[in-house]
């Protein structure tokens, strides 16, 4: 014979009737009002079997008391549930298992006997929709599993592959963030690299399973939703306020042991769901979180949504009626995650409250308020958010909150898109740094002027116009008559030498640094113009840097690439001119030579031929340096352009190794990371 169900013990607590705002108060693990129907009379009769020793029964209890006041302990601290009610309720948990294990039998939920099961059977069936609980028990095995059990037979979860496109991403993002390292402080960088971390990590565990997360304010009653989805109470609800004050986890299948450790939510605080086939199949991969309020009074409490939110692979929003257009939800929470619209519900909640039409009018405010945050609605097949309205209370709704949800889960693709609206969210924080209104570079019209204002400032012009004056002068001498050249080598005496530099005044050369310096601000500021201001500043840093001892590199260059020591060299008509002028002074000698023997008789009278080859050597010379002068217009005008070329290329050699070289470098860079930063955010080349 079975023994008769008994009645619930009188020190169970009573059962208060639910409310508006999401049911009784009860302990986040404590179980639902109808177990009071389930528990065993702690009075009823029972055997002990025979090959139970006495002092063995004495022990076990002994060890049964210690691990329940641990349990009690551990379970009070987390949840702020006073002791005696949590030892109570173990109690009589523990009292209807000693009662199955003496009869075989397990009252069903309306309290009449169940028929008795096979011992091997009792580990395969939930304990009538308690809640499971990770403890040890010396007497008997628990009787609802964990979330996860592991054994040599256990499948190993299948990690989480992302397509080609986002791993693109992902890769071009973590180039992104290394070649930035040094030129972009810590702070800027820190959200990407934070992207990274967590794609990393999630990408490692199961991409069987989604985690989702029920989020809401006080009273929303998303608890209530979050066990009539599980179908049983796990998480607490009460007009207490904050009710949830711990993160609570509720697995549909195994293998998610490791996606809730990641969450660090505790092992006491992971529930399995009201064992049915159907809900099991329909939601089988899904892991749902819930949160305590985000807008909590406790600090704690609203960093700990904050952390998961950031951890987890989608989000149900829940409202309600009166606090959906609260401003702290849409400014801190779904604006700025309006990226994240492909994988957020927005549930609004407690529908049994509004009258008529009203529920359609509500809804119809909340999606105008999403589509203001930027929230993009999955309606017409449009990907987006999905919004419904439920009452939790009533269960009005929640079947297709769960057909959606599972619809959801089954595509397993929520986390390869939770990660590419990370990716996308921290692609437009950097955009202020990265992108720009210009293709970055130096123009060759600013390179040219760069380098003519360095060789002004080194004095290429007058060198070149130096050298120049220097051949003229050169031919000179070389075709002018020897009276003349006499004359001049008379008057230039203690002149600097030919074809030689002399250092310029201190006036002129504190002259030639400010040159120097403004045109290292000039191409400075071309260079960096339309950049971000960061990269700007990195180009502007390494003009300056390059800037630093320019004017004497400048002035030390103009000395060794100046005129050659020494006369400039002759063409070859040089030695024809000069034979020609040698012949007019020999005619001038001759001829004068022949006037005085004349006079001095010693030669015939004849003053014809004398005078003729006098007076043709007086006009012919000048006439053949005249004509030395003319042709060599020509060569001492390319000589000094030759010059001055030279000094021009010696001082934007110059610039370009100590200054425009090092902005290139700032610009290739900032071009690899403009290029990278367009593979991120997907844009193409062209980030404007």
């Amino acid at each position: 014979m079975r023994d008769p169900a008994p009645e619930a013990p009188p020190d169970a607590p009573p059962v208060e009737p639910h409310g508006r705002d999401g049911g009784t108060e009860k302990s986040a693990n404590a179980h639902t009002h109808a177990n009071a129907h389930t528990h065993a009379n702690p009075h009823a009769p029972a055997s002990t079997p025979p090959h139970v020793a006495p002092h063995a029964d004495a022990h076990a209890d002994e060890d049964a008391d210690a691990d329940l006041a641990d349990l009690v302990e551990m379970t009070a601290e987390a949840e702020n549930v006073p002791h005696a009610r949590i030892r109570d309720q173990h109690v009589r948990d523990q009292r209807v298992r000693d009662q199955r294990e003496r009869t075989g039998d397990a009252p069903d939920a309306d309290g009449t006997p169940a028929p008795a099961e096979s011992p091997g059977a009792a580990d395969d069936v939930w304990d009538d929709g308690l809640i499971a609980r990770r403890s040890t028990e010396a007497t008997a095995k628990p009787a609802v599993p964990v979330v996860e059990t592991r054994g040599p037979g256990a499948p190993t979860p299948v990690p989480l592959a992302y397509e080609g496109p986002l791993r693109s991403r992902l890769d071009a993002l973590r180039e992104l963030v290394g070649l930035s390292r040094t030129r972009l402080d810590s702070p800027t960088l820190a959200e990407a690299g934070r992207v990274l971390d967590e794609a990393a990590a999630r990408r490692k565990l199961s991409g069987q399973h989604t985690v989702v997360a029920i989020a809401g304010a006080t009273g929303s009653g998303k608890s209530q939703l979050f066990n009539a989805l599980a179908g049983v109470a796990i998480s607490e609800t009460g007009v207490r306020r904050p009710t949830t004050a711990a993160p609570i986890a509720c697995s549909w299948s195994d293998g998610s042991a490791a996606l809730i450790d990641r969450l660090g939510i505790p092992g006491r605080l992971r529930r399995r769901p009201v064992h049915n086939p159907e809900a099991d199949a329909q939601l089988r991969g899904l892991i749902l979180i819930d949160l305590p309020d985000h807008d909590s009074a406790a600090v704690q409490h609203r960093e700990q949504v904050d952390r998961i939110l950031k951890l987890v692979d989608a989000v149900i929003w829940v409202v309600d009626p009166e606090k959906y257009a609260d401003a702290v939800l849409h400014e801190r929470y779904l604006r700025p995650m309006a990226g994240h619209a492909e994988v957020m519900f927005v549930i609004l909640n407690q529908t049994d409250r509004l009258p008529g039409e009203a529920t359609h009018q509500v809804l119809d405010d909340l999606r105008r308020l999403l589509d203001e945050d930027g929230v993009a609605l999955g309606e017409y097949g449009d990907p987006g958010a999905t919004v419904l309205a439920l009452s939790a209370l009533t269960g009005d709704g929640v079947g297709e909150l769960r057909e959606a949800l599972g619809q959801f889960v089954s595509e397993r693709g929520a986390a390869a898109r939770r990660v590419a609206a990370d990716v996308d969210a921290a692609a437009a924080r950097l955009r202020p740094v990265y992108a720009s209104g210009r293709r970055p570079g130096l123009t060759e019209e600013a390179r040219d002027e760069f380098a003519a204002r360095l060789a002004d400032a080194v004095g290429a012009t007058a060198a070149g116009d130096a050298a120049e004056r220097a051949w003229r002068r050169n031919a000179n001498r070389a075709c002018g008559t020897p009276w003349l050249r006499l004359w001049r080598w008379h008057q230039g005496r203690g002149g600097p030498p030919t074809g030689r530099l002399q250092p310029a005044p201190p006036e002129e050369e504190a002259t030639a640094r400010q040159r120097v310096e403004h045109a290292v601000r000039a191409v400075s500021e071309r260079a960096s113009a339309g950049l971000p201001a960061p990269w700007a500043q990195a180009v502007r840093e390494a003009a300056l840097r390059g800037s630093q001892g320019l004017p004497e590199a400048l002035d030390e260059l103009a000395a060794r690439a100046g005129l050659p020591p020494g006369r400039p060299p002759r063409p070859g008509w040089w030695p024809v001119a000069v034979l020609a002028q040698a012949a007019m002074t020999l005619l001038q000698v001759v001829g004068g030579l022949w006037l005085v023997g004349q006079i001095a008789g010693l030669t015939a009278p004849n003053l014809g031929v004398p005078v003729l080859l006098m007076v043709a050597g007086i006009v012919g010379g000048p006439l053949v340096e005249w004509g030395c002068r003319m042709a060599a217009r020509g060569p001492a005008r390319r000589y000094g352009q030759e010059a001055e070329r030279r000094l021009r290329e010696a001082a934007a050699g110059c610039g370009r190794a100590r200054v425009l070289d090092p902005v290139a470098a700032e610009l290739l860079r900032y071009q690899e990371v403009r290029e990278q930063y367009a593979r991120v955010a997907r844009t193409g080349a062209g980030v404007g």
